[in-house]
């Protein structure tokens, strides 16, 4: 018999608490990675709420599902520490995070999933948000879906990056084009028959449209696919662990006072769908 999951929605759109996984369902359960899965599939965003995983738990079942992103820069490359402690390789990097995204925008072949597990919280915010990107598109009029069919989208390190420094550094901007561009369809039609928007922080215009005319559309389906009323805030507990399906989900992290030591790990599920 397959394992069963037994699941508490967290909103009407986006979002489900896994209320019967422990430590040793993780760690044991044989046919929990494809149940997990399909309920990745199902809700978009799933939650451990507080159980003491610590980086080799996440790490081992992560790779249940899959190959797993390498961060060479980090002691144990597995794992991604997301933190504004100056010694942090990206700490550099991190402020954008504060903006709609996914993960690997610029790949040709995006992160498959994301699990994030909080270590050390700031004493006030630093909640995670995630927005549906399928959802994005099903909302959209049929006349939308067939003009924006036609669309391709520009995503740069640069546009990401401008988000949180309006005016960089000669050093900045040097730094910034190093990093590769990668062009994209607006629509992404994924093997599963879905379609999401591809759009986020790092989507700088839409190739062949007036460049502030691209940019105001762009805004505007952003502003549209993360209306309130399609958010799941999560508020996080020490040893609480979210995972969340990066292919067709937005996520951005919220203020904080980053002179705290909020500390959260990553670990990256490769993709195995090239956008197209």
């Amino acid at each position: 018999m397959a394992t069963t999951l037994t699941t508490r929605k967290l909103t009407e759109g986006v979002g489900a608490e896994l209320v019967d996984v422990d430590i040793d369902r993780l760690r044991n359960d044989e046919e929990l990675p494809e149940a997990f899965m399909s309920a990745l599939e199902e809700f978009g965003v799933l939650l451990l709420r507080g159980l003491p995983i610590d980086d080799e738990v996440q790490v081992e079942f992560i790779r249940k599902m899959g190959d797993i992103v390498q961060f060479p820069n980090y002691p144990n490359p597995d794992v991604m520490e997301i933190s504004f402690d100056p010694s942090n390789p990206n700490v550099r990097y991190f402020s954008s995070n504060d903006h709609w995204h996914f993960d690997g925008s610029m790949d040709e072949t995006p992160a498959k999933a994301v699990a994030l597990t909080a270590h050390v919280l700031a004493s006030d915010g630093g909640e995670t948000e995630f927005s549906s990107s399928y959802a994005a598109y099903d909302l959209l009029t049929d006349e939308e879906k067939e003009k924006f069919a036609k669309l391709r989208v520009l995503h740069k390190f640069e546009a990401i990056q401008r988000r949180s420094y309006s005016d960089p550094t000669p050093e900045q901007l040097e730094d910034w084009a190093t990093w590769p561009e990668r062009e994209h369809p607006l629509v992404w039609e994924h093997r599963s028959g879905r379609r999401s928007l591809v759009i986020g922080h790092s989507a700088s215009h839409i190739v062949g449209m007036d460049f502030d005319e691209g940019r105001a559309l762009l805004a505007d389906l952003e502003k549209r696919a993360t209306s309130p009323d399609r958010v799941l805030r999560h508020d996080w507990q020490v040893g609480d662990m979210v995972i969340w399906d990066n292919l067709g989900l937005l996520h951005r992290a919220c203020p904080f006072n980053r002179t705290e030591p909020r500390r959260m790990h990553r670990t990256t599920l490769a993709g195995t769908e090239p956008i197209t």
